[in-house]
């Protein structure tokens, strides 16, 4: 998807795509750097939190946390308890 346009414009396109589900997140490709980041994160982004699009802050402390992952099974830790245990 190439979207240009105002901020509100892009929002909206976006808020197209993923509301009729033709997609379920985005991947954001600069045209330039960092300007044109800069932009998007300046004033696309608070336009799709307006929208409620767009998460305000995160729930938990990790990534591992807020993808709502199992934290993993560290398995040198269980090898310490099972030779502690024989």
């Amino acid at each position: 998807m190439l979207s240009i346009g105002t901020p509100a414009q892009v929002a909206d396109e976006m808020e197209r795509w993923f509301v009729n589900g033709a997609a379920d997140g985005f991947n954001v490709m600069p045209g330039w750097l960092p300007g044109s980041l800069k932009d998007f994160v300046d004033l696309v982004i608070p336009e799709l939190q307006r929208r409620g699009l767009f998460r305000t802050e995160y729930e938990a402390m990790t990534l591992r946390e807020n993808l709502g992952l199992p934290k993993p099974v560290n398995r040198h830790r269980l090898a310490r308890f099972a030779r502690a245990a024989q």
